[in-house]
């Protein structure tokens, strides 16, 4: 029955992934939210009296959600909210992460290294092939590919994972119902056998101009690392590599002739110091520390006794997470739920008193 109002809940009209969050964080759960007094709802930042009186067709609204689970289940897809144990860390601690993503495809989305590589529908000869080198010479390192199934460069960045027996996820602007562009359905169904495809949309939706934009956050966020290899000065790749730099992932930019009309975004990333120069997957591996992070994960390390009695409450309860294990900042933010900017502060002043060490892909663990 709590699956039933969560959807219920992201079908309320004004009610977008923040808003959803924040009505969960003070109600505690769907169904709550729905039995509330219209005064207590407004007391909600962000919810006037407008989006208050969305929620006076609920039965409309719980029917409408029972038929979308009722899909899902024919679409063999499943329906993940942020507050489910497998719903992806990467995005749990963004503040405008999807509120519920619909998944088709039983592979996890904590794969431990992910890779966006994102570009322009039409992509050149040189686009094509530096895409296809980029996946083949991650083939190695264990990674997952993210792009968002269009034309062009994400296309040959999802075949050629399938190729090189990668995991890859399409992240959707439509409903997992259907696949955009239709040419890509084969693709899609290949994607499947060791992959996912996602949206945050619900089924039947139709992909607009808007949700691409949007979806471009999601690929960013599941990311560790987002790769431009090319684009015009406008375009979703530019949208990818600016969300992915306010979400602090790291992003390179496959440079390109001045010429080159879809090179100039990836040019203007690099003069700008907005992202490092790609040259050759090494570089990759390089910026993140992967070869050194699988030996860290490799050593068995005996948890460490330590004296808790000379740390402030949030370094106890930072520390208390990190016993468990290696943990993304955003992820441990999430869990403690202490904000990223103070969360930064805290880990630095423990790593100065040797008790925490950084790890590649913004992860954390004790020493």
């Amino acid at each position: 029955m709590g699956k039933v109002y969560q959807v219920a809940l992201s079908l309320v009209e004004g009610i977008g992934s923040v808003l959803y969050k924040q009505l969960i964080n003070n109600f505690g759960n769907a169904e709550e939210v729905f039995k509330a007094k219209k005064d207590r709802l407004l007391k909600i930042s962000g919810i006037g009296s407008g989006v208050v009186e969305n929620f006076k067709n609920t039965e409309f609204l719980l029917e409408k959600a029972s038929k979308i689970i009722e899909q899902a289940q024919k679409e063999a897809a499943q329906i993940m909210v942020f507050t489910d144990e497998d719903y992806p860390s990467r995005l749990r601690g963004l503040y405008d992460s999807p509120a519920i993503l619909y998944k088709k495809g039983s592979v996890s989305l904590n794969h431990p290294r992910t890779v966006g590589i994102v570009g322009t529908r039409k992509a050149t000869d040189y686009g094509l092939k530096i895409t296809n080198e980029i996946v083949e010479g991650l083939s190695h390192s264990n990674v997952q590919i993210i792009s968002g199934l269009a034309l062009g460069i994400d296309g040959a960045a999802h075949r050629s994972a399938v190729e090189n027996n990668l995991s890859t996820v399409g992240v959707m602007a439509n409903g997992v119902d259907s696949v955009y562009p239709p040419s890509h359905a084969k693709l899609a169904e290949t994607m499947l056998q060791n992959g996912a495809l996602i949206s945050e949309n619900p089924f039947g939706v139709q992909p607009l101009a808007a949700l691409f934009l949007a979806r471009n956050r999601i690929i960013a966020g599941l990311s560790d690392v987002v790769i431009v290899v090319e684009s015009a000065k406008k375009g979703g790749a530019m949208v990818s590599a600016e969300f992915a730099n306010n979400y602090n992932r790291e992003v390179f930019a496959v440079p390109g002739g001045l010429v080159n009309r879809y090179s100039e975004g990836c040019n203007r990333l690099l003069k700008e110091n907005k992202a490092q120069i790609y040259t050759k997957v090494e570089d990759i591996i390089e910026a993140l520390n992967w070869d050194l992070a699988q030996q860290v994960t490799s050593k068995k390390i005996k948890e460490p006794q330590i004296d808790l009695t000379r740390f402030t409450g949030e370094e106890v309860a930072v520390i208390s997470i990190l016993k468990k294990g290696e943990i993304q900042i955003d992820e441990l933010s999430w869990q403690s739920q202490i904000p990223l900017n103070r969360m930064a502060s805290l880990l630095l002043n423990l790593e100065f008193q040797g008790l925490v060490k950084a790890l590649p892909g913004k992860k954390f663990s004790l020493k």
